[in-house]
């Protein structure tokens, strides 16, 4: 698992991502607009061109694409250094377009944003730039050396200093910010999706092992007659063998190993008996379950609950995956308690999961729950100073429980923050979870099941 989830999480593993033909076809569009744009300037507009510079820096483009076409299959993937490739290709192709059609005078010259803009969106942070660099380089080269628009007249179309100052600055800025704004949407969607594959991939986990349980659990209940039968008789042999025989001692070995498996069947189905029998349980009984993998860490973990029957809820995996998230969150923080207290009345049921520890940096609690939270550098004074601080585990737990209808609010239990830990205090930090009352397909059970039901056999193939 260690080595999927790297995989998984490698920023750079989606920079494969972009196929050939996706390049290929934009370029294809674009070929077709600067073919239009040079006919219609030419037949329309009777400027001067340069038809023949222009007709071989578009064939280029053209003889480019068709053999890409024949060289490689329709669903090749470029990888970072053949992606850059061929947009810097298409940069420079459009930047010598624009530099024989008038320079910054040529309206469509702010078209050379459009490759930063898919470097940005596709490709690393070094590659983005590289692309952005050159072109700007081209910008500014086309301000100062290009061909004029001359007209048939011999008028030449020529924008004041001034304007051609003002679409050089607004060239590089839209460089700049569309580059950046496009890749920082991409980022966060990226970062999204890579957490959102991570809490489905612990959601299924969680499934698997609650089914696994009930298995074993029916597995369990089902071979415990034949094995106490084989008990039975095995014992009744070795009765009425002579001691000392062979037939004897197999008896008794027979004997020994049916209370074994007896044994082994137990132990596995422990766990199992709950999600066979109790697909609904009180709510305090989930929290010890989701509690009881981390108590062995070193640190005390109370469970406190109102007086009375507390609430009957679905035993369903989002709701154990993410409260054990909180209470491992809880644990990894605290300096010696985790407080796990459960209210309830009419309208609301509220889990509230309270440490000790140091709690959250103010500027930090707007952002818990989002992924990859990258925090600062650690200082000795760090609980955790070996964590890397992406959020990742809490992102999980407040996806999986608003799946469920929840609500997550997160606080500190005092204020001001010091940053150092309240030891046997409700100082540290505050996660409550809140499920509304009464609402269709939230936590709570519509009706309550008998905790244990009559047993039926597997369907015989």
């Amino acid at each position: 698992m260690a080595h999927t989830g790297a995989a998984l999480f490698d920023e750079n593993a989606h920079r494969s991502w972009i196929r050939l033909q996706t390049l290929t076809t934009l370029r294809w569009v674009a070929i077709a607009g600067q073919i239009a744009a040079i006919g219609i300037a030419d037949r329309v507009f009777d400027l001067s061109i340069e038809l023949g510079f222009c007709a071989a820096v578009v064939g280029l483009s053209i003889i480019v694409n068709i053999v890409f076409h024949f060289i490689y299959p329709e669903n090749k993937r470029l990888d970072e250094t053949e992606a850059i490739t061929m947009l810097l290709f298409d940069t420079t192709q459009l930047g010598i377009l624009i530099i024989l059609t008038g320079g910054l005078n040529n309206p469509f010259a702010v078209l050379i944003a459009a490759p930063v803009t898919v470097a940005a969106t596709a490709l690393s942070l070094r590659s983005a730039l590289l692309a952005g660099a050159v072109a700007i380089a081209l910008t500014t080269l086309a301000a100062d050396f290009h061909v004029p628009l001359i007209t048939k007249d011999g008028t030449e179309l020529r924008l004041p200093e001034v304007f051609v100052f003002g679409e050089w600055v607004a060239i590089v800025v839209a460089i700049g910010f569309i580059a950046a704004y496009t890749r920082r949407i991409s980022s966060e969607t990226q970062s999204m999706s890579q957490a959102l594959v991570a809490a489905q991939m612990a959601l299924a986990r969680e499934q698997k092992l609650t089914d696994l349980g009930g298995v074993v659990a029916a597995a369990a209940h089902e071979l415990g007659t034949p094995l106490a039968t084989i008990k039975l008789v095995s014992s009744e042999m070795a009765s009425e063998l002579e001691e000392g025989t062979d037939l004897h001692e197999d008896a008794v070995l027979i004997r020994d190993q049916a209370d074994r498996c007896r044994d082994i069947l137990r132990d596995m189905g422990r766990a199992g008996k709950d999600d066979l029998h109790l697909h609904q349980a009180p709510l305090t009984a989930v929290l010890e379950e989701a509690a009881l993998p981390h108590r062995d860490r070193g640190k005390e973990i109370i469970i406190d609950a109102e007086e009375g029957p507390p609430p009957t809820v679905v035993r369903r995996p989002e709701v154990i995956h993410g409260l054990r998230n909180l209470v491992q969150n809880a644990v990894d923080f605290a300096a010696t308690t985790v407080w796990v207290e459960l209210d309830w009345d009419d309208s609301r049921i509220a889990v509230k999961v309270v440490d000790d520890g140091t709690g959250y940096p103010p500027h930090m609690i707007g952002r818990i729950g989002d992924p990859f939270i990258r925090r600062r550098r650690p200082t000795p004074d760090d609980q955790r100073s070996e964590y890397e601080g992406m959020g990742l585990g809490l992102f999980i737990a407040k996806t999986l429980l608003e799946r469920t209808g929840a609500s997550l609010t997160f606080a500190n239990g005092s204020e001001p923050f010091t940053g150092k830990p309240h030891p046997g205090t409700r100082g540290g930090a505050i996660i409550q979870v809140t499920w509304p009352r009464g609402v269709s397909g939230g936590i709570e059970a519509e009706e309550r099941l008998p905790a244990l039901g009559e047993n039926t056999r597997f369907a015989e193939h």
